[in-house]
């Protein structure tokens, strides 16, 4: 298990040797084991190794006592949060290595409340999987029976939260990159009901990734020329499991992950004041658009997880995270790519603005991120050399150290799986934040 990636809300590694069908039918029982008996509901985000993982896992759930199982087939993230809901179930398993490579897949938990499991009771799945025995010859049974319509609780529920008429009328020309993940099962349904002219690029949902799965600015080039060749209005490019989204403008420019959560944020404000949260490695964009709408402005944990907890905390009417993943609890509790599409297209429609206007009207940042080596025994007196290095700074250690200036931030948090820590530095200027990791990097050298 040397290269499995496991955490309190799921596992992931490379099928067929970290990730065995012991370990998924382990880590499955080892998830029921601790919900009540009754319905589970199990989807998969259209790698081309997902259906083997398939039967382990409702085994799993069998062993530890699911007495119905509901398969969802290829299905997004956000819409296996939706179907646990509208099924009444005690919980959920979504067969997804989000942005890791092909080869890889993993297993995504949710409790019966629609969301990616709490930490809290990640935490006893683990040490019950940790603990558990090898696998068993016997294998009990259920029933396991396919759902039929796996989009239409979810479209509906998106549709409650934009104006459709003022969107259908624009016609908007769209292209979307589902890149051969399970976006497009709703996607595509989502783009048409909203009037838009759609262009699906990678539509098959079969795993076979037309570029490197994680939607960064160059894993993306290929999708921006598509996007200009296509007189696109707009480009969405989704991760295999549709929990993130990245936007590219009608010029061609790619802008990215932080720019989705910004610009839903601003548009949901605009209408109806309320208190926001993100993450502490998610760009100021948000927190300065709050201070501007004099609203409450919150930061959680990395982690949606966490993300979630503090929304329910103080009541949030938008959360997420920088990495295009928006949060509308009027639709779910899971990150949400489908969410993200139809508040940007309400916001270029309501004020008839290109999304390069929309953009360009946010403040401007650049971000940084690199890994520093550092030791584990390390980590906590490097954290204290970076407190007294930056002694001007704002501290807070939520989640590492986070610190923060006027016009500027640097968070540095220990890897769970690598003997580095993570620095994220954000400035008005790319040379400025690239400064800020280099200097922590310089202190953390001298540990």
């Amino acid at each position: 298990m040397s290269d499995l990636i496991i955490s309190v809300s799921g596992l992931r590694g490379i099928v067929g040797t970290s990730l065995t069908d012991d370990i998924a039918r382990r880590y499955a029982a080892a998830f029921a084991q601790g919900m009540p008996e009754g319905l589970f509901v199990v989807t998969r985000d259209g790698r081309d190794n997902g259906p083997q993982l398939v039967t382990p896992v409702c085994e799993g759930l069998m062993q530890g006592g699911a007495t119905k199982i509901l398969d969802g087939q290829v299905a997004a993230t956000p819409t296996t949060g939706i179907l646990v809901r509208k099924a009444g179930a005690v919980g959920g398993v979504q067969i997804s290595a989000s942005h890791n490579p092909p080869e890889y897949n993993g297993l995504k938990l949710f409790s019966s409340a629609g969301r990616v499991l709490p930490a809290t009771l990640g935490k006893e799945v683990l040490e019950r999987f940790h603990t558990s025995s090898p696998d068993v010859t016997e294998k009990p049974t259920c029933s396991i029976q396919t759902i039929s319509d796996t989009t239409s609780e979810h479209w509906s529920l998106v549709a409650q939260t934009v104006n459709l008429e003022r969107i259908r009328t624009e016609l908007f020309r769209v292209l979307l990159d589902a890149n051969h993940g399970s976006g497009s099962v709703l996607g595509q349904r989502l783009l048409e009901e909203l009037g838009c002219q759609v262009t699906v690029v990678g539509a098959t949902p079969d795993g076979k990734f037309s570029h490197p799965p994680e939607p960064t600015s160059e894993n993306l080039a290929g999708v921006v020329q598509q996007v200009v060749q296509a007189n696109a209005a707009i480009g969405f490019c989704q991760d295999p499991d549709a929990d993130r989204l990245a936007l590219i403008d009608e010029n061609g420019r790619y802008l990215g992950e932080e720019y989705t959560l910004a610009i839903c944020v601003n548009h949901v404000l605009r209408a109806t004041p309320g208190p926001i949260v993100t993450n502490c490695s998610t760009s100021r964009m948000s927190e300065d658009l709050a201070n501007l709408y004099g609203i409450g402005f919150h930061r959680s944990a990395v982690g949606e997880a966490n993300v979630v907890d503090k929304m329910l905390e103080v009541g949030a009417i938008l959360g997420g995270e920088g990495n295009g993943g928006c949060i509308n609890p009027r639709v779910g509790l899971v990150r949400d790519s489908f969410v993200g599409m139809a508040l940007v297209l309400d916001a270029m429609a309501e004020r008839n603005l290109p999304i390069s206007a929309l953009a360009d009207e946010l403040p401007c940042y650049s971000i940084c991120k690199t890994k520093i080596e550092l030791a584990a025994e390390d980590v906590a007196d490097g954290l204290d050399a970076l407190q007294r290095h930056f002694g001007s700074a704002a501290q807070d250690r939520l989640d590492g150290l986070r610190l923060d200036w006027p016009d500027q931030w640097l968070l540095v948090r220990a890897s769970n799986t690598e003997p580095i820590v993570r620095a994220v530095a954000e400035a008005p200027s790319a040379e400025d934040a690239r400064q800020l990791c280099a200097e922590a990097a310089a202190v953390l050298s001298m540990q």
